[in-house]
């Protein structure tokens, strides 16, 4: 199999969106709509290193909801904590931060926000420290992964929320499914297919783990299989056809795998994604879910599907 080459054009311009604000974020949701997160300003780290959790002054965010045919935009406005993602949770919106802080007795940050359309909050509650990442189902399952910080405990949590390396909770931050079977000292990926299906990739084993079944209601099976990839920082799949991020000191290139037998993937070819212009994207942010990579470069947002990339490769 040799080397592929697929060229995108962009499907929206967030140009006139941007205007004084800085994109913290690009997200797919489940609906299969592009969810990106901004902030007027963004706040300085702690010591130039440490990432600030309750800010001192109050922040403007901007929510926009982004399609091939139009773009919806939300502002979230008097914010006094430093959000990193936003998810759709039903009919609303899910701010989350990736740090959070224990103070000590009983007291530490909510860093969950739920606001509806109109940007007005409706409640808080925490999510953990060391957020790598965040995806909510359709109907409501919040599924967070884990940083070293957050497994391993930082900002004075010990033990840390997030030791297991995964969890999910429910629309309130009830924990409602915990990791139990990976040792996982970095949650590096995760694609949320849906309340059924459920990928993760972990250091230090660097194994695919797969949660089948519905969390809230029997236990779930996980299953393994070894991708033979180092430091992949996401994916997306079909279940049957796999498309990596190539890993470390590789990333922004891809890996295309097959799972030709249960448990086991192909070898695998380089797969190149050109931009309108045929070059190689330069630091574009990526978000993989379900069977698709969402690339963000500039102002520009760019798709691609697992039918596309076989397209090409078959």
């Amino acid at each position: 199999m040799t080397d592929s080459k697929l060229t995108l054009l962009p499907f929206a311009d967030i140009s006139c969106y941007t205007e004084d604000f800085s994109i913290i974020s690009v997200q797919w949701g489940h609906d299969g709509l592009a969810y990106i997160l901004l902030i007027n300003n963004v706040p300085e780290r702690k010591q130039d290193m440490f990432v600030q959790t309750k800010l001192q002054k109050t922040y403007t965010y901007k929510v926009l909801i982004v399609s091939s045919q139009y773009v919806e935009e939300i502002i979230i406005q008097g914010q006094q904590y430093h959000y990193h993602y936003v998810q759709p949770l039903q009919e609303h919106l899910l701010l989350v931060g990736a740090r959070s802080t224990y103070y000590g007795n009983g007291k530490f940050d909510l860093n969950a926000k739920l606001c509806d359309r109109q940007g007005t909050a409706i409640r808080e509650f925490l999510l953990g420290d060391g957020i790598q990442s965040v995806q909510v189902t359709e109907q409501g399952t919040i599924w967070t992964s884990y940083f070293d910080e957050g497994v391993f405990g930082n900002y004075g949590w010990n033990p840390p929320v997030g030791e297991s390396g995964l969890l999910a909770w429910d629309a309130y931050g009830k924990i409602i499914y915990k990791n139990n079977s990976a040792d996982i000292a970095d949650c590096y990926a995760l694609n949320v297919v849906n309340e059924q299906k459920v990928w993760f990739y972990y250091y230090t084993d660097f194994k695919l783990g797969c949660i089948s079944g519905e969390v809230r209601t029997e236990s779930p099976q996980v299953t393994y299989l070894n991708p033979n990839i180092s430091g992949s920082s996401g994916f997306c799949t079909d279940g049957y056809h796999f498309l990596f991020d190539a890993g470390y000191e590789k990333h922004g290139t891809f890996i295309f795998k097959i799972m030709q037998k249960p448990g086991s993937l192909t070898k695998g070819t380089k797969f190149t994604l050109l931009n309108e212009k045929n070059s190689p994207f330069q630091q574009a942010r990526q978000d993989f879910r379900q069977d698709r990579l969402l690339l963000s470069e500039g102002n520009l947002l760019y798709q691609v599907t697992m039918e596309e990339l076989l397209s090409v490769i078959e």
